[in-house]
């Protein structure tokens, strides 16, 4: 098997040497750019396994980074170098698609473990693209292969992660799914990390599903427990063997 490249996207000299030390140090090839310009060359140029983005970058921000390569990229994986304390920069990260971040000042033991965690993750992931195309969720209609969700005429695209947490919901309609049973799905049994990055997933999910996202009625929450979708009608259930109508 070849062994995992990564892309380190990180302008201070001294962490970005350190972080190629250890992710070589773990056995995986890497390449590494000061900045966000540089990084989206080696991007189009090596097509890296997993993208490590520094959120402040001089040319390219790690969020304008990862919103172009998640227009016509939704494979790859994107983890985020956030600031202490900054929740915005964790939110605005995973609506654009990411699928994981570290705060900034971050341990290496944590940075390898989530490293090693998102790329096991991707390994274990079934190929959604041989699953039936579209299935109904509330009002919306989901599209695997696009990755989109259509809804009272507008278009949202969704990350992997939002599909596979719809997909979660919708085979198990009208029944309380506990936060660990939501993180288990779609982020896999050995996610490093807490709860909360389930909980900003769903906000930004309800954005796309929700007719007011502030007073959700197809995503429920279920205090001290987790999250019920409420199915409405037969056709909600999904059906992952059926054909595409």
């Amino acid at each position: 098997m070849n062994r995992p490249l990564i892309l380190v996207a990180e302008d201070d000299h001294s962490l970005r040497q350190g972080l190629i030390d250890l992710l070589e140090a773990e056995n995986y090839r890497v390449c590494a750019a000061p900045n966000g310009r540089e990084a989206l060359e080696l991007y189009q140029r090596l097509k890296p396994d997993l993208l490590l983005l520094d959120v402040m970058m001089p040319e390219l921000s790690g969020y304008d980074l990862c919103r172009e390569v998640r227009r016509h990229d939704s494979d790859t994986l994107i983890v985020m170098l956030t600031a202490k304390g900054e929740e915005i920069d964790k939110v605005v990260g995973l609506e654009l698609g990411a699928d994981d971040y570290v705060t900034k000042p971050f341990g290496l033991h944590e940075l390898r473990a989530r490293v090693a965690a998102v790329l096991r993750r991707q390994r274990k992931a079934p190929s959604l693209v041989d699953l039936s195309s579209t299935f109904i969720f509330g009002l919306a209609k989901i599209d695997r292969k696009a990755f989109t969700a259509e809804r009272e005429g507008r278009r949202y695209k969704l990350s992997s992660r939002e599909l596979t947490l719809l997909e979660t919901f919708a085979a198990a309609a009208g029944e309380v799914l506990s936060r660990n049973d939501l993180l288990n799905a779609a982020w896999g049994v050995d996610y490093f990390g807490t709860t909360r990055t389930l909980d900003q997933h769903i906000v930004q999910l309800r954005k796309k599903i929700e007719v007011d996202p502030a007073h959700p009625a197809i995503i429920e929450t279920v205090h001290g427990i987790g999250y019920r979708y409420k199915g409405q009608h037969q056709t909600d259930q999904i059906s992952f063997g059926s054909k595409p109508e």
